[in-house]
């Protein structure tokens, strides 16, 4: 019986680093192309000035006078370099983790008529991922480790009066996870590795309202439902050996929660080249850092493991000036707080902190039915300071230096 004991608690060990890596960055992303990208997001539940309204707020497609086809692209270059200050395993830095990751969105508003659109919308707003060199020094905590999500968005607004408008839709979302760990075999013995590659499909709704109590003067609100992914596959196990090699070909599913979000938004117009935005925002990343695994065999074992996150609370403040006729300056800065108080909270492949954004942009109306955009953002993710202490894993402490995102943006707008 007791050695019955030892061998399922490192079982059980292993499983729980195995879990912790595979939040794989969760990372709420406002960069899907959109216009409002060359303001850091500021103001984008109140600006409803173009088609990517349906998703970030549905009761602003009340406010396009016409039927709008929005198509967005942005580039995401991730620098990501883990700076290790101690450890007890051998092996190097991990080299660069991040990579340039394509997103994109695309949004339609049809004018059903003064009082009702319909809408839907295309993209990826929760995500992202890292990926270490296979012999480093963090292996058995997270080689590399990946969380793809990508939603569909059908939206209906209606107009109750002129100064009052609400929307509601429904996400479907396709969420792609993939996570990739070492398992030490102790004894000086090689590396065993555990992997794991599933998909899932989730719905949730959002619901949005936007008021204009007077001319220039916009407030929006919306609200995001939390979305419940569920990941089930045997967990693919290469060259574990006992007694860790009880895991190999049991099924492991891994549940998470992408996070239930609140934003307020606030557009003043101060005269008629100029204008301010702001963002106040909410997001539930306490749900998402409590990640539920379940084991099954003969006699399926059910875990949570608790991140301990806090929910993270979103600012942001922008401006936009028409430079002439046909040409709109932007920018923005906003900055999210961390959902970790605790380093020894972190791991390598969920390293989070706080996040600075700073951002800038120029639309330009090619003609009264097309507008082209572009815009620049610097993402500073911080340091991402972590301490792991663990039997199986080792000792690692360390931070990540650079940690940032580079995000290029081309959006293109057609109205008809």
């Amino acid at each position: 019986m007791r050695t019955f004991l030892v061998k399922m608690i490192m079982v059980v060990t292993a499983l729980l680093l195995f879990s912790s890596a595979a939040a794989a960055a969760g990372l709420w992303l406002y960069e899907m192309g959109t216009p409002d990208s060359g303001m850091a997001a500021a103001g984008r539940a109140a600006l409803a000035s173009d088609a990517s309204t349906v998703g970030s707020n549905p009761a602003g497609m009340i406010r396009l006078e016409r039927s709008e086809l929005l198509v967005g692209f942005a580039g995401l270059d991730v620098n990501a370099e883990f700076d290790i200050s101690s450890t007890t395993n051998d092996g190097g830095d991990g080299g660069e983790a991040g990579s340039f990751t394509p997103v994109g969105s695309l949004s339609y508003v049809h004018k059903f008529s003064p009082d009702i659109s319909f809408g839907i919308g295309a993209a990826s707003y929760f995500g992202l991922g890292l990926d270490y060199d296979n012999d480093w020094a963090g292996r058995y905590y997270s080689q590399e480790a990946e969380l793809v999500t990508f939603a569909v968005n059908p939206a209906i607004a209606y107009r109750i009066n002129d100064k009052f408008s609400i929307g509601a839709g429904v996400d479907i979302v396709y969420g792609k996870l993939y996570q990739e760990i070492a398992v030490n075999n102790l004894g000086g013995r090689p590396d065993g590795q555990l992997k794991l590659d599933d998909d899932d499909v989730a719905y949730g709704y959002n619901l949005g309202i936007l008021y204009e109590p007077f001319s220039g003067t916009r407030l929006g609100l919306t609200y995001r439902s939390e979305i419940k992914l569920e990941f089930d596959d045997a967990a693919n196990s290469k060259g574990i050996l006992p007694p860790l090699d009880r895991l190999a070909g049991k099924k492991v599913d891994v549940d998470m929660t992408a996070p239930q979000t609140v934003m307020f938004s606030v557009y003043q117009q101060l005269t008629t080249r100029l204008a301010l935005t702001a963002n106040l925002g909410w997001q539930d990343q306490s749900a998402f850092g409590k990640q539920e695994f379940t084991i099954k065999d003969k006699k399926s074992t059910s875990l949570t493991v608790d991140l301990d996150y806090d929910d993270t609370w979103h600012y942001a403040i922008g401006a936009q000036y028409r430079l002439a006729d046909a040409w709109l300056l932007s920018c923005g800065f906003a900055y999210d707080t961390s959902p970790v108080d605790d380093k020894t909270n972190n791991s390598p492949g969920l390293a989070v902190d706080s996040q600075y954004r700073y951002a800038c942009g120029l639309q330009y109306d090619w003609s009264k039915d097309l507008t082209v955009g572009i815009a620049y953002e610097y993402l500073d993710l911080q340091d991402g300071k972590l301490e792991k202490s663990g039997t199986l894993a080792g000792d690692l402490a360390g931070k990540f230096s650079p940690y940032n995102v580079n995000v290029f943006t081309l959006n293109m707008a057609w109205k008809f």
